[in-house]
């Protein structure tokens, strides 16, 4: 005889859980956070983010290593990502490898209270909370907790802040090797415009920035 099947059975079913969401920005595929991320059973989905660099949650998060915090930084490109995420109601900055890299270096030409300051004004005028992780295995088990959160929609809405001509101008010359943010101000300001720097001579050019200028100088004659 066979058994009889017993409907008041308390037996459990196995509710599959859908893996969590993280919206990536294309240009850090080659993170070793995505690899902790895809091992940790998260759903990726890779998109070119005008704002930050990933969205958990609708929480739009920077992620800078610790070299990239202080040369973006340097480059000002940091403080225009910054007022970019203001556009999200929820923001996150994180400076990840502080266990590999000194945040506050003595001998790289960066006074370590300028990092300090810089710290201090993207919490207090900026009002962006930031997170120190150790390395990106660290960064992922931020991310895995911030996923844990009630989820809310994507916010992709958003856009890139556009640069005013003299920011534009700046943007172009800063594009030559040693040549920072100072350097192109000082070239701006003695030549006006980006066609007086280019035709300048290379005597010209040095009077204003020194060795710099042989360097430049054969960039803009090389075919």
């Amino acid at each position: 005889m066979k058994p009889l099947y017993n409907i008041f059975s308390k037996k459990k079913t196995k509710v599959i859980k859908k893996p969590e969401k993280i919206i990536i920005d294309y240009r850090e595929k080659n993170s070793l956070l995505i690899s902790v991320l895809i091992k940790k059973g998260f759903e990726i989905e890779f998109r070119e983010l005008k704002v930050a660099d990933y969205i958990i949650n609708n929480i739009a998060i920077e992620r800078k290593t610790v070299s990239d915090f202080i040369n973006s930084m340097i480059n000002k490109r940091l403080v225009n990502q910054i007022e970019e995420l203001q556009q999200y109601e929820d923001k996150l900055l994180v400076i990840e490898g502080v266990d590999e890299q000194e945040l506050y270096p003595e001998n790289n030409g960066v006074n370590p209270d300028a990092i300090r300051g810089f710290l201090l004004s993207i919490a207090l005028k900026y009002k962006i909370p930031m997170i120190l992780t150790k390395n990106h295995e660290d960064t992922a088990k931020f991310f895995s907790i911030l996923s844990r959160k009630k989820q809310k929609e994507p916010q992709l809405n958003v856009k890139k802040k556009a640069l005013n001509n003299k920011e534009q101008a700046q943007f172009i010359i800063e594009g030559f090797p040693g040549i920072g943010p100072k350097t192109a101000i000082k070239l701006l300001k003695e030549f006006k415009t980006i066609k007086n720097i280019i035709n300048a001579s290379e005597k010209e050019l040095k009077k204003v920035i020194g060795k710099k200028a042989e360097v430049m100088k054969r960039i803009i004659e090389k075919e």
